[in-house]
């Protein structure tokens, strides 16, 4: 194997990204591409993407997106809106903080940051706008707390990220991600009172008692399926393939029998779109499975990790530049295809560095859960500014306001594990 066929293989795939074919077929095509080259076998190809399908934990992947997609329909994002009310409303820019403490709830529900944008947008923005709020930054953090959505629990992206890493616990992943999640949402919220004080945006007045009691129920019974699901793995009652089909049933319970927002004829619909989904999410995992080990059988993560490491041995320095090229690649390339093709390279180098695979999953999620937010191809910032109706050089002028709380979580998970480790040590989570 030279420096030809992988030029050929990170080439070729480039290129057809330029030309506007789809990820999933540039990485099928530029492994295929390159093992011709080799004279291997096309075959091989094939049975690659084969394998990487069958898998038990990737059954958890379509699961996930069900149940994300059964809560927002059925009437979960509304009351969730609500109880973050009742909780943060009262205090000043209460409206903005809501913004971040509902995303913070529905993101350990949906897992999802396009369904939290989807679902809480079109209720918090425009809520925001007739408080006084500018409609460019209601928007701007309603995509930006939204990421919350990837790093906390249940994500399916973690789900990818374990399958890529090879033996990390999906467990311990979603366990590792409820801290940095948290501290996303506050850090968000403190920006938001520290901007109210300055802009002096209103306080919002309790409801009655009464009626915050409901309000209250209702929210804490959407809450539970959080609950249910991490609490369940945590204490080793189901593994995570087994609770995300705990959670399609508990979302369709509350959908159908407790909120009864959700009717009979909404369930094909969401069937659909759900499939749709999985469908181009596994055919990315397949492809992205071929186009990956062609990389290792030409020794890429190894020359990568040695260019990394010949440029400086200390872990602090190395560890930034990872964080550098990750926000980099995150601008231009989706969170999904970005886990694929990036853990199998980077995942050496940090543990060279002396970073756990677990750490390193959450770190990730952090940097591309800011590159949805960020121009060109942010897909959360697109989502977003098509929600709200502004420009997406409008929302991104709000963001300048937002992303320093971000990029400080992301720095205090890269230089302090513990944030990480704590939760998981805890918990007995295989």
């Amino acid at each position: 194997m030279t420096v030809l066929e992988s030029a050929i293989l990170i080439g070729s795939f480039l290129m057809l990204i330029l030309l506007g074919v789809p990820i999933a077929i540039s990485l099928g095509v530029a492994a295929l591409l390159t093992a011709l080259h080799t004279g291997m076998d096309p075959v091989m190809i094939a049975q690659r993407v084969a394998a990487s399908l069958q898998s038990f934990p990737l059954i958890a992947i379509p699961l996930f997106i069900l149940a994300g997609a059964i809560m927002a329909r059925g009437g979960v994002a509304r009351r969730i809106v609500d109880f973050a009310y009742i909780l943060v409303g009262p205090f000043p820019g209460g409206l903005a903080m809501v913004n971040c403490i509902d995303s913070m709830f529905f993101g350990g529900v949906s897992g999802s940051a396009v369904a939290d944008i989807s679902s809480t947008g079109p209720i918090m923005i425009p809520m925001m706008v007739e408080k006084g709020y500018d409609r460019a930054f209601a928007t701007a953090l309603t995509v930006a707390s939204s990421t919350q959505g990837i790093i906390i629990p249940p994500s399916h992206n973690m789900v990818i990220y374990a399958m890529v890493a090879g033996g990390v616990s999906v467990g311990q992943l979603f366990l590792a991600g409820y801290l940095p999640g948290i501290m996303l949402g506050v850090f968000l919220a403190v920006t938001c009172y520290l901007l109210a004080l300055k802009y002096n945006y209103p306080r919002e007045k309790m409801p009655p008692f009464r009626k915050a009691l409901r309000i209250s129920i209702d929210g804490m019974l959407s809450l539970l399926a959080a609950v249910i699901i991490v609490g369940g793995i945590a204490f080793g009652i189901f593994t995570a393939t087994e609770a995300s089909a705990v959670a399609v049933f508990y979302a369709a319970f509350l959908g159908l029998c407790v909120y009864r927002e959700l009717k009979l004829k909404d369930i094909w619909p969401i069937f659909l779109d759900s499939v749709k989904t999985t469908a181009s999410v596994l055919l990315l995992i397949g492809c992205a499975s071929a186009f990956g080990w062609m990389m290792t059988l030409l020794q890429v993560p190894t020359h990568v990790t040695g260019l990394f490491l010949s440029v400086t041995d200390n872990p602090l320095l190395l560890l930034l530049l990872i964080n550098i090229l990750l926000l980099l690649l995150g601008m231009i390339m989706d969170v999904a295809p970005l886990i694929l093709i990036i853990t199998p390279v980077l995942l050496p180098v940090v543990q060279a560095a002396g970073m756990s695979p677990i750490t390193f999953g959450v770190l990730l999620m952090l940097n591309l859960g800011i590159g949805l937010t960020t121009p060109p191809v942010g897909a959360g910032l697109f989502v977003g500014c098509s929600v709200g109706k502004v420009s997406m050089e409008q929302c991104s002028k709000m963001m300048l306001y937002l992303w320093p709380a971000m990029l400080l979580v992301l720095l205090l998970v890269t230089y302090f594990p513990w944030f990480t480790t704590f939760i998981p040590s805890l918990f007995p989570v295989k």
